[in-house]
């Protein structure tokens, strides 16, 4: 299962939202990737997370599969879409 969303916080996923990323990634038990520029990245890794330096405007496709994929993709736009709470 994929959904595409745009980061909509001004800084972009600097360190707090992408630990929030990470942290919310975690709690499910599916694979969760993200896809940006042509790199695929394990969304339950911080460094990963980062590596990808994404910013306000980019265009994200989160990857889950597994039990609770569709949970996972729901609260994982959810958060993206909510700006971080920033």
């Amino acid at each position: 299962m994929e959904r595409k969303v745009t980061i909509v916080n001004a800084s972009g996923l600097h360190a707090r939202p992408a630990g929030m990323f990470v942290k919310k990634a975690s709690e499910f038990k599916s694979s969760v990737e993200i896809e940006f520029n042509g790199k695929k990245i394990n969304a339950k890794s911080i460094m990963g997370v980062m590596s990808l330096g994404l910013a306000k405007g980019n265009e994200i496709k989160i990857i889950a599969n597994g039990e609770d994929a569709q949970s996972a993709l729901d609260a994982l736009v959810a958060l993206v879409e909510s700006g971080f709470g920033e």
